[in-house]
């Protein structure tokens, strides 16, 4: 499939807060309990998201008839030399067909990310093995998920 990548804009917040719900509640959705993906999903309401957007670059992945996936990168506390990949998610129908793949490429080719020395994610349970297969380490050595679910990763360069 043919993906085309662009900044996200403001009138995308609806869409690409229900790409987000979808992707939780049906692809990580195995990995947590209900009430995690509930908090996740308030996490990403197109209120927040719009906001979110203000402070870091974050693209919306377009495939078939709308957006099929999303993914920010943004400084990380502020620093120069190190950035965090944030929200990136794409709908389960398109995972496993380059779409995440693609999405990254792009995350990895924007300023935040070529000026840093190290870039973080705190990835989820279920895509631990996606974010190994593209060059991240676990912080820890061990991927042991922290209190709230999450993987510490990161990529030096």
């Amino acid at each position: 499939m043919n993906f085309t990548i662009r900044r996200f804009q403001e009138q995308d917040a609806e869409e690409t807060s229900a790409v987000i719900e979808r992707a939780l509640r049906v692809s990580n959705a195995p990995d947590y309990p209900p009430e995690t993906i509930r908090e996740m999903v308030e996490l990403y309401s197109p209120a927040n998201l719009a906001e979110q957007a203000g402070g870091e670059h974050l693209y919306v992945l377009c495939g078939g008839e709308g957006i099929a996936g999303c993914g920010g990168i943004a400084p990380y506390w502020g620093s120069e030399q190190e950035s965090i990949l944030v929200t990136i998610f794409v709908l389960p129908e398109y995972q496993g067909f380059g779409a995440g793949r693609r999405l990254m490429e792009a995350l990895e080719s924007d300023a935040y990310f070529l000026r840093a020395e190290r870039v973080v994610i705190h990835s989820s349970i279920t895509a631990r093995d996606f974010y190994r297969k593209l060059g991240y380490q676990f912080s820890d050595g061990t991927g042991t998920p922290d209190a709230e679910g999450c993987i510490r990763m990161e990529k030096r360069r």
